[in-house]
């Protein structure tokens, strides 16, 4: 077990740095970070005999401090996990984000889960994903049937932007492109409104240079190849083996100029597909769509928040 000190988060959240070797760009770790129930809540919340780990998404980190209140205020011990090369995890001199296979986060995943200890005391666990973080913890769990005992899913990405014939179309181009040259370059395809919509809305607080850039981190065809492997495994049909909640925008607003809409949907991913794509991944699952939502439904406006906690409140209840 290794040492827990205070986070960049404050007011009770700490991390653990957890070593996973090195590669060709040095040392290589993930990052635990846990925030502990009150007394009270420990005792008598409807989550006590429960563990959460988040995994965040694409080219970001776990900031969300009152997502994590929202367990612990119900007695679930939660903890996030910045996995390798992002956020608290990454190191000078490594590619942001970037692995050529999406079960290296295995490693990453055990890890955390020995640090929990959450097996071994006989508590439940529960796994919570964002965007491709969501995409992870899928295939992760579908490997690992038995593990999770419940998953909750936010705006996972299931499904390539282009929808199922545009990924097809393009995979033999991308895994060519990924075989000869991983780490080639992307044309920028984030354009920073996601961003601005949520400095807009307040939900974005400021965070350590280069964990979270406007634009995102640069993309390259070893990574794009592994996005692309693992939804095509989601569209052929996976089974998680645990109750599954999905949240999603209930809409969204994807061009290449910025709308005001922006506020009040996902612009990143087609919630339309991924709701479709969620239907594959397990035999329960619940999709919640909901409106006003951004990408991140937990960092909306404040009606669509709520609602967003309203529904993730209900469904834990059901389960707990």
């Amino acid at each position: 077990m290794g040492e827990w000190h205070p986070d960049v988060l404050g007011d009770g959240f700490e991390q653990q740095t957890l070593p996973l070797g090195s590669d060709t760009e040095g040392e290589v770790v993930a990052t635990l970070v846990r925030s502990r129930p009150h007394p009270g809540a420990r005792l008598f919340g409807e989550l006590r005999e429960t563990d959460v780990l988040y995994v965040h998404g694409w080219s970001d980190y776990f900031f969300q401090a009152d997502l994590a209140r929202f367990f612990t205020d119900r007695g679930a011990r939660f903890c996030a996990l910045d996995l390798r090369k992002y956020g608290r995890s990454l190191r000078p001199g490594q590619t942001p984000g970037y692995v050529a296979a999406l079960d290296v986060y295995d490693a990453d995943i055990e890890v955390a889960l020995d640090a929990m200890g959450t097996k071994s005391a006989g508590r439940l666990l529960l796994l919570l994903g964002h965007s491709t973080g969501g995409l992870t913890l899928t295939l992760w769990a579908a490997r690992h049937p038995g593990v999770a005992d419940a998953l909750v899913l936010n705006s996972p990405w299931l499904e390539l932007q282009l929808g199922p014939l545009g990924r097809q179309a393009l995979a033999p181009i991308v895994n060519a492109r990924a075989r000869f040259d991983p780490l080639g370059t992307h044309p920028v395809v984030d354009l920073g409104f996601y961003t601005r919509a949520q400095r807009e809305l307040g939900t974005l607080p400021d965070g350590p240079e280069g964990w979270r850039p406007a634009q995102g981190f640069p993309t390259h065809p070893g990574w794009l190849a592994a996005i692309i492997a693992g939804h095509a495994r989601v569209a052929s049909g996976v089974d998680v083996g645990c109750p599954t909640l999905v949240l999603l925008s209930a809409r969204s607003t994807v061009t290449l100029g910025w709308s005001d809409a922006m506020r009040e949907t996902d612009s990143v991913l087609v919630v339309d597909d991924i709701a479709r794509a969620a239907t594959r991944i397990a035999r329960t699952v619940t999709i919640s769509r909901i409106e006003g939502a951004v990408h991140d439904v937990f960092l909306s406006a404040p009606a669509a928040r709520a609602a967003a906690f309203d529904a993730l409140g209900s469904w834990v209840g059901r389960i707990a």
